[in-house]
């Protein structure tokens, strides 16, 4: 079982794994392939030079991987919620997590159909977003949003920070004190 899914792969579901993953926690976080980002073409994120968006999925993903997060290139099509945990569907997997995050950019469906409490977008084209609170907590036990879908802007360096956030938050939780993630220098 792990102890969080992350519904997304772009900046803040990336963002959200990677963190998750740093500080030892069992992650997964699935790519459906229809990022927005994916058709963007960037130079405002802070610390990198102008990108295409593709590569700067790419390179996200892999800081997640490398720090222990399992990637898996799959659309979730269905949560089903137990007492203790959800199930994730794929076509092909099924997936036990105790928390959920989702990630999910401007696609708001699985999300209505979990039941989360859904508003209207205030950013250009993006038509819903989950209603959450400071936290990134939702309406639903242990389902949190980050990034465009939880109403933050869509820009890639907002939503990543937002994905940290959120999963800095979990991460708290789930240690029973705030986490802080600081490098050094070698």
């Amino acid at each position: 079982m792990y102890d969080i899914a992350i519904i997304g792969a772009g900046p803040a579901g990336a963002s959200a794994a990677l963190f998750s993953a740093k500080a030892g926690k069992n992650v997964v976080f699935f790519d459906n392939g229809k990022s927005i980002t994916a058709k963007a073409w960037i130079e405002n994120h802070y610390g990198a030079d102008e990108v295409e968006g593709p590569e700067l999925l790419e390179k996200g993903q892999r800081q997640a991987v490398k720090h222990g997060a399992q990637l898996v290139k799959e659309n979730v099509n269905s949560i089903k919620e137990t007492d203790d945990y959800y199930t994730l569907e794929t076509d092909q997997q099924s997936f036990e997590a105790d928390h959920i995050i989702f990630a999910s950019g401007m696609s708001a469906k699985l999300a209505e159909e979990a039941g989360l409490s859904i508003s209207d977008g205030s950013e250009p084209r993006v038509a819903k977003v989950i209603n959450v609170d400071q936290d990134g907590r939702t309406n639903r036990r242990k389902i949190w949003a980050a990034g465009t879908i939880a109403g933050v802007s869509v820009h890639t360096i907002i939503t990543a920070g937002d994905g940290a956030k959120v999963a800095v938050n979990i991460v708290s939780e789930l240690n029973g004190e705030r986490y802080v993630d600081h490098d050094i220098l070698k």
